[in-house]
């Protein structure tokens, strides 16, 4: 028996932030330390940050992550250490794992698949490394290997698979393990989805039996640099068996997970398996070798434990909860914004925005208490003083209920009932005098009267719009983030007013459709996530049909009257924007799902939605910045590209057209 006690780091990092990810990785060394971890991996850039974008590109940024490595090496003695951070050689830009032996660096692997799909583009900053190639390197004043190595530290061989290496269908791990590696180290910064922690541990699970060795995940955590949410997955298994796993979702910025792993066990499974063929290294591919004496160890019993929600039938309605809350925490504070202001109109979207902070108060105080996070928030003293949930919801949260003479008791009893009821800083604006100012002005200067019947959408834009610079005038004075409350469903059809609802530093719900945010909502009433209360009070939101509220009471208008039933329209934008069918296909694959509607009913409603994707996407370019979610995201900066200007269908319109009259 050769036990290794190996460990993954899970690190809350901000690209840039030079100081503060050298902290936090100096933390997780120590922590590691003090489990008496040999063996430690780090995520993907973790120096740096992973979301530097075009700063990659700037020397500054590659020679500064090199200076931060130095100040790292002398806290590295006694262990071995992944760290990543760009390598710039021959001209190009390197995604690179430095492996740091007893205080010394003793070279570097780059990645060999980059990640250059939906939310990544790491092919406009990286260079992907050929396989079984190795160079050397002037670095860091010593020269050194670079590559793709195997490194042989003491007896123990190991190599990497950087984050998308593992993705692809020919791993570089299958290679390494033709060359004797005992442990393979995935450093990675994999953004979060809803159903990707099951993809992620079954091939770290399915690689360690595949490659008969032990592997070792490490990935970041919360909201890095905008938009991408890191839930700090860590796993470490051997062989087959999964036997560390780390909490997702954490609050604490630094966690490591660790593990034994037994070498002598992974050599003999690899011995016994038919399968396995070895390569014996030529002159060009041979194992970097550096001296490194492992301490003896008796085994340690580990259990893995995962979180009880991880295994709870609503298991997207927790990671939803989880994730967005962190995510809008790390958004405030990395940008030292003094909370959140939101225009609370007592409807679906912005309660749902607004139980969202609320819940990332509630998990917070449960995981790290109240001391840590008011220290996580400096420049907000007054937190220091806070104890409860309502104490710190009340500091961080301003709602606002704006009325007009077409605001009804409903939802100003719902605004302030959800309100009160989380402990908000509530507020009541009266916007119906501003809102009469700019129509007698537009109208005097015209020179005729405004009416329902023939400037319906001008006379609903009016009262959006002016709710805006009140609440932009509040969060100015309170040093807030203004959120927009805009969901997925309406970005698809432009059904928001810009400047109006689409007002705000952020848009935390944009990424999700109406349909499940009703059904989140109904959730959070009843059932919450595990380890919280439900919010019951919720029922004052969910008991309503989702109405806009812009029209005359006497129109009696729901946003579904507006528009289409949202079920309806989440399945044509998956169909259309996802899966990019055609009107005709999209009638032919989701008409079954609703049978309770006509064809010609469903065909006006897909042609509706064609049409208005197309003329909105000027709304979705200018849309604040939004969370990924999942692949059905509409942001055009980060996912789904389309033209401002464009046809609008026109041709795939009328051929649906004459295929409908070919049919009846």
């Amino acid at each position: 028996m050769k036990l290794i006690r190996v460990g993954a780091a899970v690190l809350n990092q901000t690209p840039l932030d030079w100081d503060g990810n050298r902290d936090r990785i100096l933390e997780a060394i120590e922590l590691a330390r003090s489990q008496s971890v040999s063996i430690l991996c780090l995520p993907e850039l973790c120096i740096t940050g992973y979301g530097c974008e075009d700063a990659f590109h700037a020397p500054g940024t590659q020679s500064m992550a090199v200076r931060v490595l130095e100040e790292i090496l002398p806290h590295t003695q006694g262990m071995i250490v992944s760290l990543g951070l760009p390598v710039m050689y021959h001209g190009s830009l390197y995604n690179a794992a430095c492996l740091v032996v007893d205080g010394e660096v003793v070279g570097l692997a780059c990645k060999q698949n980059l990640a250059g799909e939906g939310i990544h583009y790491e092919p406009r900053w990286f260079k992907p490394w050929p396989s079984m190639r190795q160079s050397t390197i002037d670095f860091a004043g010593r020269t050194l290997p670079i590559g793709d190595i195997v490194f042989e530290c003491g007896d123990v061989r190991l190599g990497f698979e950087i984050c998308e290496d593992a993705w692809v269908a020919e791993r570089p791990g299958s290679l390494l393990a033709t060359h004797g590696v005992d442990l393979i180290l995935n450093p990675s910064a994999s953004h979060f989805a809803f159903g990707k922690h099951e993809i992620r541990k079954r091939f770290v699970i399915e690689g360690s039996r595949a490659f008969q060795v032990g592997y070792v995940y490490a990935n970041l955590l919360g909201n890095e640099s905008g938009r991408a949410i890191y839930d700090g997955d860590a796993m470490i298994a051997a062989s087959g068996n999964l036997l560390a796993l780390g909490e997702r979702f954490s609050y604490r910025e630094v966690q490591v997970i660790a593990a034994d792993v037994d070498i002598n066990n992974i050599r003999m499974n690899r011995a016994r398996s038919g399968s396995f063929r070895p390569v014996i290294a030529t002159e060009a591919w041979k194992p970097v070798k550096s001296k490194f004496a492992f301490p003896d160890r008796d085994p340690v019993r580990t259990e893995v434990k995962a979180s009880p929600w991880e295994s709870s039938p609503t298991i997207k309605e927790e990671e939803f909860t989880r994730a967005v809350s962190l995510a809008l925490l790390d958004y405030c504070r990395k940008s030292r914004s003094r909370g959140f202001v939101v225009s609370l109109s007592g409807g679906a979207d912005s309660s749902g925005v607004s139980v969202l902070i609320a819940s990332m108060v509630r998990f917070a105080l449960a995981e790290i208490g109240a001391e840590k996070l008011a220290s996580k928030m400096p420049y907000l003293p007054k937190l220091a003083n806070a104890k409860t949930s309502h104490d710190f919801v009340r500091q961080l949260l301003s709602c606002v209920y704006q009325s007009t003479r077409n605001s009804g008791d409903v939802t100003r009893n719902a605004a302030r009932t959800l309100a009160v009821a989380i402990g908000a800083d509530y507020l009541e604006f009266d916007v119906d005098p501003l809102v009469q100012h700019y129509i007698q002005m537009v109208a005097g200067a015209i020179g005729r009267e405004l009416d329902w019947k023939q400037d319906d959408l001008a006379l609903q834009n009016i009262q959006a719009r002016t709710r805006s610079p009140g609440v932009w005038m509040l969060a100015n004075l309170r040093g807030a983030l203004l959120l927009a409350t805009s969901n997925r469903s309406e970005a698809a059809v432009g059904y928001a007013t810009m400047d109006g609802d689409t007002s705000g530093g952020l848009s935390p719900i944009a990424g999700i459709d109406k349909a499940f945010l009703r059904k989140w909502l109904r959730w959070m009433q009843k059932e919450g996530p595990q380890g919280l209360a439900p919010i019951t009070e919720l029922s004052v939101v969910t008991d309503q049909p989702p109405t806009a509220e812009l029209r005359p009471p006497s129109a009696k208008q729901t946003d579904e009257d507006d528009l289409m039933p949202y079920e309806v329209l989440d399945a044509i934008e998956r169909a259309a924007i996802r899966d990019k069918l055609s009107p005709t296909d999209i009638q032919r694959a989701i008409g079954p799902d609703f049978p309770h509607y006509s064809v010609d009913q469903m065909a006006f409603w897909i042609e509706r939605f064609f049409v208005l994707f197309a003329r909105n996407q000027w709304k979705r370019e200018r849309y604040a910045p939004s969370f990924h979610l999942d692949d059905e995201n509409l942001d055009p900066k980060t996912w789904c590209r389309f033209p401002i200007l464009s046809g609008g269908f026109a041709r795939e319109l009328a051929e649906f057209k004459r295929s409908r009259g070919d049919n009846q």
